[in-house]
């Protein structure tokens, strides 16, 4: 069972490697079943999720990690295309590696027409 810490480590490794866009080294903190949901929509596995991330390029600002056992919780300003995104994730560790996560934000910024 992973601890407290080894639990937020695996996170924030993961979420370094996004931000470096190194796909394949942050694909090693999942799991292939990997569930992502969100706002916009869910990946079922790890793959359907990594397809995304490879296109989408979102960026990464942690000011806060808490984490109780197996659970971790990131509040992340997300960059998506020039918009920042003030959001949480709530990411569940089984076996080492992020099992399942879900991400809350306010969309409406992503919906309304660019200035």
């Amino acid at each position: 069972m992973p601890t407290t810490a080894s639990s937020k480590q695996t996170v924030l490794s993961f979420i370094k490697a996004l931000n470096e866009e190194d796909f394949d080294g942050a694909r090693k903190y999942t799991d292939d079943d990997l569930q992502f949901i969100g706002v916009m929509g869910t990946r079922n596995g790890a793959d359907a999720y990594f397809n995304d991330m490879a296109t989408m390029k979102l960026q990464y600002d942690v000011p806060k990690a808490f984490a109780e056992g197996n659970d971790v919780c990131l509040w992340y300003d997300i960059d998506m295309g020039g918009r920042k995104i003030f959001s949480s994730g709530w990411y569940h560790i089984e076996h080492h590696k992020i099992a399942w996560f879900k991400v809350l934000f306010d969309p409406r910024p992503l919906l309304e027409p660019a200035h």
